[in-house]
């Protein structure tokens, strides 16, 4: 039998008509089926009489009449993948979207390779939550200890919750190519070094998530400081340092990632009281924040920058013995230095292409 695909329908909405062209064009080129609307009341207008997987839409275009695109959007089709465009770089507007239904947010001018990309994983993601739904449906009606089923969607929720700010973080990574999988190193590594210290698996997938979100608060950094060359000046070091905090406050209402929230605020501590936010020393430094912290110091070394080749993973280990009792933990810096030693981290998180991390 032929099987016949059909193109998915991608809805974009952008009230500036070069834009709407130029993006349908290429997805069209690309073999999308995809509508344009000029305004949010004409897109919901589409979305009323139209069956949709992925809308694209301006930030500045979601206050309507009816009320917010986004909201009511999703209450159409609670399956539909949404992502949000915008010039802003503000930390509250990404927060936003993303918390209440976006999957990804966009700078603007936007890229169209990076906008497929993000596309492509929109639609995954939205197959993914459909396949789901449609198991919950079937297990809801088979269920009958409601104990089981409240614990089912609770991890639902906090997986939901995860991959949402996994997406802010891959917003401030993209600011900055150098920046680029840095998250994903440090998650990787400093559950490896929980591994090593013989955490338990509960404590071990803590690290690894605040790994992952430990510079979410880099959102809120000016555009360009990350990957400035040379040293900052006082007032650029302080607006670095609000990123942890930042951090802390994106998480903090989460409970389920109250030790997360805790990590992220601590890993920029040092051991002889002397780092940031809360001038903590020794064991008063949460332990999943001192791992974190030297994860991070690795990862700086062992990774090009446009100042400075990359050092080699015996030599950055070695680079950070000197630091040991006042930057970084005892302990904290031999179980790195084995997990070095053996060549490879263990594997606690895969890219999206199903090739393992190592050092």
């Amino acid at each position: 039998m032929l099987t016949v695909r059909v193109p998915d329908r991608i809805l974009v909405v952008d009230d500036d008509s070069a834009t709407r062209e130029a993006i349908e064009s290429y997805l069209a080129h690309r073999g999308y089926e995809v509508l344009t609307a000029s305004s949010g009341q004409e897109a919901l207008g589409i979305l009323a009489r139209q069956k949709l997987s992925c809308m694209l839409a301006d930030s500045g275009l979601f206050g309507t009449p009816a009320g917010e695109l986004l909201s009511r959007s999703l209450e159409r089709d609670p399956n539909l993948a949404i992502l949000v465009s915008s010039t802003s770089t503000a930390v509250d507007d990404a927060v936003h979207y993303l918390q209440y239904g976006a999957v990804d947010y966009l700078p603007k001018p936007i890229d169209l390779a990076r906008l497929e990309a993000a596309l492509q994983r929109a639609l995954r993601r939205r197959a993914e939550v459909v396949r789901e739904r449609g198991i919950t449906r079937l297990l809801k009606e088979e269920v009958v200890n409601l104990g089981a089923e409240l614990a089912r969607e609770r991890a639902k929720v906090k997986g939901l919750t995860v991959a949402t700010l996994e997406a802010l973080v891959a917003v401030v990574e993209a600011r900055d190519p150098w920046f680029a999988g840095h998250s994903l190193r440090v998650a990787q590594l400093a559950a490896s070094i929980a591994a090593e210290i013989r955490r338990s698996d509960e404590e071990i997938e803590q690290v690894r998530q605040a790994g992952l979100l430990h510079d979410i608060g880099m959102i809120a950094v000016p555009e360009g400081l990350m990957s400035k060359e040379g040293p900052l000046t006082a007032l650029e070091f302080e607006a670095m340092k609000r990123h942890t905090i930042v951090g802390s406050d994106i998480l903090a209402p989460l409970p389920h990632l109250s030790s997360v929230s805790g990590f992220v605020r601590g890993h920029h501590e040092r051991w002889d009281g002397t780092g940031y936010p809360d001038g903590l020393a020794g064991e008063v430094i949460p332990w999943g924040a001192r791992l974190i912290g030297a994860a991070e110091i690795y990862d700086a070394l062992a990774t090009a920058r446009p100042y400075r080749e990359q050092l080699t993973p015996e030599l950055a280990v070695e680079r950070m013995h000197s630091m040991i009792g006042t930057v970084l933990a005892p302990d904290v810096h031999l179980a790195l230095s084995a997990v070095v030693e053996r060549g490879a981290a263990l594997v606690f998180v895969d890219d999206e292409r199903g090739k393992e991390l190592s050092l």
